[in-house]
């Protein structure tokens, strides 16, 4: 429960203490997992002291127990192995120093993390971390590497000579770590960060050489799942040898079997790449002579044609055939002028001898009023009526006698 306390009316630190003593003391017996990372066991003295830590975190806690209590675990448990214990918590008041007096220590066997470890696998997996759609692909040649592995290790030895071999330009940047015990979980966690966050980085190594199941458990640790899950920079896992598979296997863009395996994988041998390179020279020359040859040939077969080798022939030929039909036009057209001409001099002839003038050649004459009225009927007229004779060769002025007109048949 809170306490009503202010700057006027403060607890004393024996009292706080107290109190904290307290509700510790509710909590009663709890069950507690983690890894002991110090073990006194001080000849004659009965009470051994441990240091248990979370292997995921940064986090550790005192425990003592009765000699007889660790004596019954004494020949399976060595620091670095992972206990469960059952303890009470106590609190020193006179330091104000939380630690844990275990009743019973039980070791946690390798089948037991093994199945630890296989219901993770399943949540994890379930979350889509595995997914394949996640994968990122690796570039084809990345010029900076990162590089987490323990220092001198025969992984970073092994990845930086072929590496350097396979390609000699390529450069590392390495992050030396603890890669087994109680540390090593927090270190790998911050050197893959550290790497993801440069932006030269091109590819992540996380290299381990073999080792027992319990010295690989580090690399099947959540928090470091979780962590490689979330780099934007594609992660290459080369834990172990080809039976090892932590859960960083499954989570990292790439597995492979051992450090060499890793290093073969992410840089390119410069040799087979300069010979890869050879063969596609000769292969495009190959294409490109072999697209020449049949232009060639085409162009051969092209100009053979009778078409292009004499071109003028096809207009001769025509040429004769046009002269031919522009004499044929001709012809045709003649004989129609001809007839036309024929016609038109019969038609003439027919006008011209039914034409006045004709009439009149032969004696005819004309007559006709002062307005240039033709008279065809004598009782048009009147008597001495001026009119006008019009004959073939003029006219002249006639008038009308005064004696009685007849009409013709009369």
């Amino acid at each position: 429960m809170a306490l009503n306390t202010s700057a006027e009316t403060p607890l004393p630190v024996g009292e706080v203490s107290r109190l904290i003593g307290g509700w510790i003391d509710r909590l009663g017996a709890v069950w507690v997992e983690g890894q002991i990372t110090q073990l006194s066991r001080r000849p004659g003295a009965g009470v051994v002291f441990l240091t248990l830590r979370d292997p995921s975190y940064d986090i550790s806690v005192s425990v003592t127990c009765y000699r007889q209590v660790f004596d019954a675990v004494a020949d399976v448990v060595t620091e670095g192995a992972r206990v469960v214990v059952l303890a009470k918590p106590e609190w020193y008041a006179p330091r104000g120093q939380l630690s844990l007096r275990a009743a019973e220590i039980r070791p946690v066997g390798v089948g037991e993390l093994l199945a630890r470890l296989e219901q993770l696998k399943k949540a994890l997996a379930a979350e889509g971390l595995f997914a394949p759609e996640r994968k990122k692909p690796l570039p084809f040649l990345p010029q900076l590497v990162g590089l987490v592995c323990g220092r001198a290790s025969a992984a970073e030895r092994d990845v930086l000579e072929n590496a350097r071999h396979r390609w000699p330009a390529v450069r590392f940047e390495v992050r030396n770590v603890a890669v087994q015990g109680v540390h090593a979980v927090p270190q790998v966690v911050q050197a893959v960060k550290e790497l993801d966050e440069l932006g030269d980085v091109d590819v992540i190594i996380v290299a381990r050489g073999g080792g027992s199941v319990e010295d690989l458990l580090p690399f099947s640790d959540e928090q470091l799942v979780r962590a490689v899950a979330a780099c934007r920079t594609p992660v290459v896992s080369a834990i172990g040898h080809e039976p090892d598979t932590p859960l960083l296997d499954y989570v990292a863009d790439l597995r492979a079997s051992t450090p060499t395996d890793a290093a073969k994988k992410v840089v390119p041998d410069v040799g087979e790449e300069y010979e890869r390179v050879q063969q596609l020279r000769h292969r495009a020359r190959r294409c490109v002579e072999a697209l020449v040859e049949r232009e060639e040939r085409g162009l051969a077969h092209a100009l053979a044609r009778p078409s292009i080798e004499d071109p003028h022939r096809m207009i001769d030929e025509r040429a004769d055939h046009v002269a031919s039909l522009v004499e044929r036009s001709r012809r045709t057209v003649g004989h129609l002028l001809d007839r036309a001409d024929s016609e038109l001099t019969h038609t003439h002839a027919r006008v011209v001898a039914l034409s006045p003038a004709a009439t009149l050649k032969r004696g005819y004459a004309v007559l006709q009023k002062a307005g240039g009225h033709v008279v065809r009927d004598p009782g048009e007229v009147t008597a001495d009526e001026p009119l006008r004779a019009r004959v073939s060769e003029g006219e002249f002025s006639v008038r009308v006698d005064a004696e009685p007109m007849h009409r013709v048949g009369e």
